[in-house]
This record gives C-alpha cells, structure tokens and sequence, in this order.
C-alpha cells in the first residue's frame, strides 16, 4: 500500500513539473541551485543528491539579529524541531532545552551536529552543546533530513545538522558590531571581522549574552569566541585552522509546579582543528584533525522545602579525531568518495564534597571507533543519477556495524527532479549509558534504524520560485529506553518506532523587494516521544525596499508532544515574529524584533512555560 501511494504521487509531481516547464517569468531573481557539501563531502550540485538536504543561508540566519543559529533553522526546515525554554540560553544536564529531532528521531545522541564536517558531541555524555552554535561563524547551515551514516557514522542516525563557517574570498577587511537589550533584562553584543590579504584570510568573532529570565531562576549568561585561519598554499592546495570557545552560566528553575533552586551549571566547551585540503577539479579532498573538550561543574540543586547539595558533579570529556577523505572523478558523470575516519573520547566525572573538597569518582572511561567508507555516484544519460554507500564502523565497545546506503535521481528536466532513497543509520550506547549513573547497563546494543523516501523538487518560473516535497516512512528497532529490571530502573534495548510523514518546502522571489517563503511537516509516529509535533507550519515574508526592511514569520505546531506515549499531553499553539531594520547612516542599521506577538501561552518542554510577547531593539555598524 505504501509503495502503491507513493508511486502515485511521483506521477503526479512529473505531470505537473512538465506542465510547469512552459511557463516563462522575466522577474530577477538570485539563484535557487545551492551546492551542498554535507550530504556527499564534495561541493557538488543538490540535484545529483538522493537525499533530502535543506539549506539556511547566512540571508536567511541574519535577517532578525538572532544569536544562534537554532531558532532559525526550526523555523525553515520542516520535519525539524528544537525545544527551548526561555529568553535565551539552553542549557544541559537537567531540565536542558536544545533537544533537535527530526521526523521524530533526535533529542539527545541520534542527531549530529557538525561544524565544517567536524562531529560535535560531548564525549561522555554524546549530545550536542545547543548554546555553541552561534550566528557570527555561520555561512550556512545545512540539514540533512533522515540518516547520514554512511558519511557520517553513529549519531547521525536520525540526520545531521552542518554548520558550514564564514570565510572571506575578495582582498580587505569587514567588522561588523551588533548590540542589543530588551525584555526580562536580556542583552547581546558581539563584533566579527573578516579579513583576506594576498594568500592569508582569517574570520574572527566575540559574543556577549545575558538574560534574567522570564521566571524566577532563570537566569543565563555567555561569552564565546571564534577564530578561522586560512592560507593559499597553492592553486590546488590550501590549509585552515580554527578555534571555536564558549563559556556559559546556566540556571534551570524546574517544572513550574515543582521549581528547583540553585540547579546551577559552568560549562566550558572548546573545540579546535586544522585542515589541508586540495582541489584538482576531478579530483579533490582533505584531512583535518581536531580536539574538542569540556568542563562541566554542576549543582542539581533542591526543591523548595528541600536540603541543598552537599556534592557538586563535575566532569571532563573530550572527543579528539581525524577525518580523511579523497573524491575523484574516473570518467564523465562519475564521483568516488573514499574516507576514513577515526575517534578518540571519553572522559572523567565525580562528584565533589563542598564542605570538604574530597573526590568521588564516578567514572573514567574513553572509547575509540575507526571506519572507512565509499560513496559511489554516476550520472546514466543525464536521465538518472545512481548512488550507493558503504560504511565499515568498529567500535571499541559495540563492535562492528555495516552501513549500506542506495538512492536513485530521475531528472525530469534541468530543473526538476524526483529522488528515491532507501539508508540506514545507526548509534552506539553513549558512556552514559553503558556506565555512568544507576539506569547504566554495559551490555547495551547500538540503535538501528531504516529510512525509505521519496521526494521531487522543481526550480519554476525562471527560478524565481522553488518547489520541494518529501514522503517517508522509517522504521527504528533496539532504540535505549530506561525499564524498571529487578526492581531498579536500568537502560535496556526495548524501544522501537515506525514514523512516516510529508514534508514540503517553498521559495518565491515576488520581486526584488519582495519574497515568500513556507514549509509544512506532518508526522505519524507508531510510538510517540517528546518533543515532536504531528504538524508544523511556517509562512514567511521578506520585505526589502532603500533603507527599509522588515521580515515576518507565523508558525503553528499542532500536537507536539510534551512525553512520550500515545495518551502523553500535547502542545498547540501559534507564533508571529517580526524584525523591522533602517539604515540610519550608510553603515548604520538601528532595528527591533518581536516574538510571540500574539502572547501564546505555551510550552515545547512539560512544564517549563515559555515567555509571552517579548521584544528586543539594538544597532548593527558595518566598517
């Protein structure tokens, strides 16, 4: 039944994407034809890509002054969903928001983040940092709906999120300085500078952010920093290197029903790499080596009534590594990838008596996990791209895992494409899991899940209009839960889902003072979780016109699932925001943005109610 369904709806979009071939539009528009890196290693055309890839442009992630990236990318992928709990901040440990799922999977480990191709994950703990990824590093960010771990390896099971950095190309130097304040005594400031000499280029950047929060307890604070360098060796040669730091304050006050006090967390996170890459044209690829680490010191707190913390947690990870790849071209229309990846990580968590400064070891663990892998592609008659993937992954603990991928590309026309796409993603148990804490249980097995899709995309009207939709269904199995096991709760590999779902997307380019831009989800999932709404919707306007520029933004999410379980509450509410900027000076831009306009009531984490209609003003100088 399902694949009857979907061959219907191919031939429907096939139908319509020759209809639409005739028409003709003479408007200006800016080219809708990314090239994407995420989705293969090499820049290469998105309609030679199986899978479904969405791109957020550094246009797209600055348009409201936002800080970080994530709030952004919630809004413009569809199928995509982050949790937040306030003004600013995520926040870990207890009462963490900045879970990512997309199309059901993610939250935790299941969804990797990676900067320049580079893994992103605390090395015991295995989760994305949600406060490090800032705007001022990003040029884009691409999100790859659905599993990656053919390229990828463990954590990409349910997709991956890139976050591709700055990089200047023409001789000279920009500063830009951004500052703002606004409701519950929030502020943010940062300055960036990009800067190209001859053969040297470098992209440096500071940020500042604070917050007392919507609740008592709330309270965040910031500061992070990054430098690229990058130098021209030669025509076909060229090295970087890179430095991102963030250190932040976090206070989680607790479900409004049951509030914590000093549940406080210092967390620093560094993360360092240096690349040599080369460019033939035909043949091209890179090796990069990087260091990533953290401090983490924790006070979980107590409830009003309660006795405070006698112990502090603390712990160090790291996650240390080199990746290496090689793609060449053998003949016309063809593309080899072959890479190789290696990780070290771990690290060492105790507990701390205040009173005493006395050490309780709580663990002391480091993995390694090395694999090799080849992605195959080629072009059949300019009719058909073929691709396949290969994946070879030892882990030191969960042992050997093969990860097959295999999707077709059927070229309508140059402009519209229909992809077809079976992959399987994997993840390993976290130190966490295996050791740390009393649901740990060593003998856990890595997650599996299979993906299948469909998806057609179409560039209309002289591409002042683009087209995307995808229909997939998955199936995951050996997913770790906690159960209760001889009376004691213990991780054990009981969960399993079948999700399926629809997504589209759509850009139009009106004219060159105006845009539109949508996207819609919907989700089924056999066995709901957190964190996942049934529905989401996005419209969104672009107004541009001299000095003058506004941008505005609607969505709806309808059933979002507060726990999990099919009789779990559910979450429904709608959003307008609106940034409004003029250009005071040449240089000078003074704007606002409001959020929440309406003054939804609502939350996204069970019982963490996020702020009503909020508002913040600031300035942007260009030098």
């Amino acid at each position: 039944m399902k694949a009857k369904y979907l061959l219907i709806t191919a031939g429907l979009l096939t139908a319509f994407s020759v209809k639409a071939e005739t028409v003709n539009d003479t408007l200006e528009t800016e080219t809708l034809r990314p090239a994407l890196v995420t989705g293969t290693r090499n820049l290469t055309d998105a309609r030679h890509l199986p899978m479904t890839v969405s791109l957020v442009s550094r246009k797209e992630l600055t348009k409201n002054y936002r800080s970080s990236v994530l709030p952004t990318v919630c809004e413009q992928v569809p199928g995509l969903f982050i949790t937040s709990r306030g003004m600013l901040g995520y926040g870990v440990s207890t009462g963490a928001a900045g879970g990512i799922k997309v199309r059901g999977i993610g939250g935790g480990a299941e969804m990797l983040v990676l900067i320049d191709g580079q893994p992103q994950y605390a090395g015991l703990m295995g989760h994305p940092i949600a406060d490090a990824y800032q705007t001022m590093m990003a040029e884009k960010v691409e999100v790859i709906r659905g599993p990656s771990s053919v390229l990828y390896g463990s954590n990409a099971m349910g997709g991956v999120m890139n976050i591709v950095t700055r990089k200047i190309t023409r001789d000279g130097s920009h500063t830009t300085f951004q500052a703002e304040g606004g409701s519950y005594g929030t502020a943010q400031a940062q300055v960036s500078n990009q800067t190209k000499a001859g053969k040297f280029s470098s992209t440096a950047g500071i940020n500042y952010g604070r917050t007392d929060g919507h609740r008592p307890n709330s309270n965040f604070e910031q500061y992070s920093g990054f430098v690229k360098l990058g130098y021209d060796l030669s025509e076909h040669w060229k090295a970087d290197a890179d430095v991102n730091l963030t250190h932040f304050k976090a206070s989680n006050p607790g479900e409004e029903t049951n509030p914590y006090i000093d549940n406080d967390s210092k967390i620093t996170r560094g993360l360092a790499s240096v690349q040599l890459a080369n460019n033939y044209g035909s043949m091209s690829g890179a090796i990069r080596a990087f260091y990533d680490w953290g401090h983490h010191n924790i006070n979980d707190g107590y409830h009003p009534g309660g006795t405070p913390q006698t112990q502090l947690y603390l712990h160090n990870d790291i996650m240390s590594g080199i990746t290496a790849y090689e793609s060449t071209s053998l003949f016309e229309g063809n593309r080899i990838t072959l890479g190789v990846d290696y990780q070290h990580f771990g690290g060492k968590a105790w507990n701390k008596v205040i009173a005493t400064g006395e050490h309780k070891s709580l663990a002391n663990k480091k993995q390694d996990e090395i694999a090799g892998y080849l992605d195959f592609r080629q072009d059949l008659l300019s009719l058909v791209t073929l691709d396949a993937g290969l994946r070879v992954d030892y882990h030191s603990t969960a042992g050997t895992e093969l990860v097959p991928q295999g999707g077709l590309t059927f070229h309508i026309n140059n402009d519209a494409q229909i992809r077809a796409m079976v992959s399987k993603g994997f993840r390993n148990p976290t130190i966490r899991e295996l050791y740390m804490f009393r649901p740990a249980n060593k003998d856990l097995k890595p997650e599996r899940m299979t993906n299948y899709e469909l998806a057609f995309s179409n560039n209309l009207f002289n591409n002042s209009l683009r087209l995307g939709l995808s229909l997939f269904y998955l199936k995951a199995d050996n997913m770790i839960t906690t159960a209760m096991v001889d009376g004691r709760p213990q991780n054990v590999n009981t969960g399993k889902t079948e999700n399926s779902g629809v997504e589209f997307e759509a850009k139009y380019k009106a004219d060159k003072h105006l845009s539109f831009n949508t996207n819609y989800s919907y989700l089924h999932m056999s066995n709901p979780t957190s964190g996942a709404p049934e529905h989401k919707l996005y419209v969104g306007a672009d107004y541009v016109n001299g000095k003058f520029s506004a941008s505005t933004g609607v969505q709806y999410i309808a059933g979002l699932y507060l726990a999990a379980g099919k009789n779990a509450d559910k979450e429904y509410f709608t959003l307008w925001n609106l940034t409004a900027s003029y250009k005071i000076l040449k240089n000078i831009t003074a704007y606002a943005r409001g959020e929440n306009l309406l003054a939804q009531k609502y939350q996204t984490m069970l019982g963490f109610t996020m702020p009503k209609a909020t508002v913040m003003a600031g300035i942007k100088i260009d030098i």
